[in-house]
């Protein structure tokens, strides 16, 4: 008998990660198979959490089920496309019409289409530093380059136009912003986005926001449509009925293409011959997007003062305030805290390791800053999803961990100089 070669993976894979779902998950389930009770904040799942779409959008997929046993438009149901336009085109969005819609199977999917309809080879894409990492891996996985733009906790987690502006190359495409943001939780005001459209337009880049945590805000904090800003530029912005309705499983997401149809025309038609590749995104639930957008928002009652988010996210940050070990910058918007591990404490971090004593020693699941693409981070992200009375608890076990990790920080030093 012949010997059979293992297969080998494709090479783009060395460089991909998504360690959301990763080795770090993959733990905790064994840890759950074996009777552990495992605290899980790594994903933003509302529905693993007891949050449930509003029955409207329930209502709509049910009715409308005879209605879609056929295969649908590439670019998506018609009603539901123009009830994005009309949200887009309210919010300032110029050119966007139902034919500058596209309706995915996620907003993940539709990253993916749209890097593809716009890369060539070693063409590079400007991602902030932490990033959702499904941008990075799309990137990676189209032949293009990723080049990171910083968004510090000095900052606020807000970007600096003048870094962005000095990473461009003559192989720059696009530049990538995440508002708002994913781990962070910022918010960006208008008067950077300006900034950062005046440099999308010195240097002819596709500008790409994810906005699908659009109207998770809290206290006050204002979401500014980039599309408005961006006026005539080429301009693509993503939503979803994901995180704000509560319908991740749906997986129905949207890009919308912006700005000047002279300038976007062959671009749009790319992405068109994409989305017909793949025959048509999901029928049936794609009926959920008209109610959803032409009803008044249901995450109001859980992002105001007393709603369940909010309380979430003030009692991260009580918890937070309360350990010596940590601090944040309170998240202004979306679904995450961001917290840091003061480096005075421990020197050498390894936010890794950290987070594998936290689940084997304390049954609490988080994601490693690294994983964000961030180098020698000393943050973790956690999901405001949980109960509150649950996040009071893994405060606790946190700060049992990081006093631990602590008290070995004199005996690494002898045993260092020893050596």
């Amino acid at each position: 008998m012949p010997v059979v070669a293992s297969i080998k993976p494709s090479a783009h894979l060395a460089e991909v990660r998504y360690e959301i779902r990763g080795a770090l998950n993959r733990r905790a389930r064994d840890m759950e198979a074996s009777g552990l009770d495992i605290i899980k904040l790594n994903i933003g799942n509302p529905g693993r959490y007891g949050f449930e779409a509003p029955a409207h959008l329930r209502e709509a997929v049910a009715s409308h089920l005879h209605q879609s046993d056929a295969y649908g438009h590439e670019q998506g149901l018609e009603l539901a496309r123009e009830a994005i336009a009309e949200q887009q085109r309210a919010r300032g969005a110029r050119g966007v019409d139902i034919e500058h819609i596209f309706i995915g199977n996620g907003v993940s999917e539709l990253i993916d289409l749209s890097l593809r309809a716009l890369l060539q080879p070693g063409d590079e894409v400007l991602l902030p530093s932490p990033d959702y990492p499904l941008w990075s891996a799309a990137t990676i996985l189209n032949d293009g380059t990723p080049r990171y733009y910083r968004c510090l906790a000095e900052n606020d987690h807000l970007p600096d136009p003048d870094e962005i502006e000095a990473l461009v190359t003559p192989r720059t495409r696009a530049l990538v912003l995440i508002n708002p943001n994913n781990p962070t939780g910022a918010v960006y005001p208008r008067a950077l986005l300006e900034r950062l459209v005046a440099v999308a337009a010195r240097h002819k880049l596709l500008l790409l926001c994810d906005e699908i945590y659009d109207e998770v805000l809290y206290d006050g904090a204002v979401f500014q449509p980039l599309a408005e800003v961006a006026g005539d530029l080429p301009c693509v912005s993503f939503g979803g009925l994901s995180k704000v309705h509560r319908a991740c499983g749906y997986r129905v997401g949207w890009m919308s293409l912006s700005g000047s149809h002279a300038l976007t025309a062959d671009y749009r038609d790319a992405l068109q011959l994409l989305a017909a590749l793949r025959l048509c995104a999901n029928m049936a639930v794609q009926w959920a997007v008209p109610p959803a957008l032409h009803s008044a928002p249901t995450i109001n009652a859980l992002t105001a003062a007393g709603g369940r988010l909010h309380e979430a996210r003030r009692l991260v940050m009580e918890g937070v305030a309360a350990s010596r070990h940590l601090d944040l910058v309170a998240p202004a918007g979306a679904l995450y805290a961001f917290p840091r591990v003061r480096a005075e404490s421990f020197g050498e971090f390894d936010d890794n390791a950290f987070a594998l004593r936290l689940l084997e020693e304390e049954s609490v699941l988080v994601v490693p800053g690294s994983s964000f693409n961030v180098p020698r981070s000393h943050h973790f992200r956690l999901t405001l999803l949980p109960p509150p009375a649950q996040l009071m608890e893994v405060f606790v076990r946190i700060d049992r961990v990081l006093e631990r990790m602590a008290s070995e920080q004199p005996r690494r030093k002898v045993a260092s100089a020893a050596a």
